[in-house]
């Protein structure tokens, strides 16, 4: 890699305050915030709105879909016509 032309990549803490979730991972994400973590250090912090631990598809209260319904209405309400004859 070329010296001076990437951003640098360290160390940093992500924040679901919602959900009361961090993690600690590397990335060249900047933040004028910091935190102290777990093991004494002090981290970057960025806020995000969703994570793991509040997406509804990783907690499983996701809204699922009522596929079986859509399918039996749509041929309740086409299969009133009459089939037409290819003769």
């Amino acid at each position: 890699m070329k010296p001076g032309i990437h951003p640098e990549y360290r160390p940093v803490v992500y924040r679901d305050k919602g959900a009361d979730f961090a993690f600690l991972t590397r990335s060249t994400a900047a933040s004028d915030q910091t935190i102290e973590w777990t093991d004494g250090n002090t981290y970057p912090v960025i806020d995000v709105q969703i994570s793991s631990a509040s997406h509804p598809f990783w907690t499983g209260k996701q809204r699922l879909l009522d596929t079986a319904g859509r399918v039996e209405k749509f041929r309740n309400k086409y299969s009133r016509r009459a089939p037409r004859s290819n003769g």
